[in-house]
């Protein structure tokens, strides 16, 4: 399956604690982290939710 890496780009102070969950679920929660999962539905799902928060890393 195809990877996809996600890079944090905004702070999850004074988000809702539903959109700081999702950051958590992501595996980011500090600034500037970057991760690498799977690209799968549920996971581009949660990039949708936070499209002011996270970008797609080519």
């Amino acid at each position: 399956m195809a990877k996809i890496k996600i890079k944090q780009i905004g702070s999850p102070i004074r988000r809702p604690e539903s959109q700081k969950q999702t950051l958590i679920g992501l595996g980011l929660g500090k600034m500037h982290r970057v991760v690498e999962l799977e690209d799968t539905p549920e996971v581009r799902g949660a990039i949708a939710k936070l499209p002011h928060m996270v970008e797609v890393i080519g």
